[in-house]
């Protein structure tokens, strides 16, 4: 039976947003702590860390992420890890992040002149002493605008986990369309919604990209 579109359809799809901020804190929490390993491996000069993570960004940047939230959800189900939905779309997401995020950093950690690390040397500084005190910070300034444009990315990426069946902001409208067969009303809102989430990041990393613009030509 068809019901109407009313308040606790419209509470029902409002609440899912808790979800869709959640699996996107995880993936993205995740996600900055693989980035960050990544990183660093594709930076260094011993070619056993830097070939397996450029392996791993090409494999995970090649392949579209809902075949990698299929195969989570479903490989791990066949060789006898029975996962819900949650676990494996947080586990999908965060290796997805740490892909991404990993290449964003590799490319601000080479955008730092090369004269810093010349002149932290000749100060004898080792080089994680370098990477900390001097080449990661300036580093991460750069890194602010792209990381955050990432962010914006990553959650609309999070509807994609509705196919393996958990219940975020996508799979709440896709429930309450079947329900109430108001297409129009539910997808127009989920838009709103994600509209909402995003259009304030997508602004943050334009004015943080300008900002380091401005301070790049002083």
């Amino acid at each position: 039976m068809i019901r109407p579109f009313g308040i606790q359809e419209f509470w029902f799809i409002v609440l899912a947003v808790q979800w869709t901020m959640a699996l996107s804190a995880v993936a993205f929490a995740g996600g900055a702590v693989g980035g960050l390993v990544v990183a660093l491996a594709r930076v260094s000069k011993y070619r056993l860390l830097c070939l397996p993570a450029l392996g791993f960004i090409r494999l995970f940047q090649g392949t579209p992420l809902l075949m990698q939230l299929f195969l989570t959800y479903f490989g791990l189900q066949i060789i006898g890890f029975g996962v819900s939905p949650w676990v494996a779309a947080a586990l999908a997401l965060t290796v997805h992040a740490a892909a991404f995020l990993g290449e964003i950093w590799r490319g601000c950690i080479q955008a730092v002149p090369e004269g810093q690390s010349e002149a932290s040397w000749a100060l004898g500084l080792s080089y994680s002493g370098r990477m900390k005190s001097v080449i990661l910070p300036q580093a991460a300034r750069i890194a602010v605008a792209p990381t955050v444009g990432f962010l914006v990315q990553l959650i609309k990426g999070t509807s994609l986990a509705s196919i393996i069946g958990f219940v975020e902001l996508m799979r709440a409208a896709q429930i309450m369309n079947n329900a109430t067969y108001s297409p129009l009303k539910v997808y127009g809102l989920v838009t709103i919604i994600y509209f909402c989430l995003c259009w304030p990041l997508s602004v943050y990393a334009r004015r943080m990209e300008g900002r380091y613009v401005a301070l790049a030509k002083r």
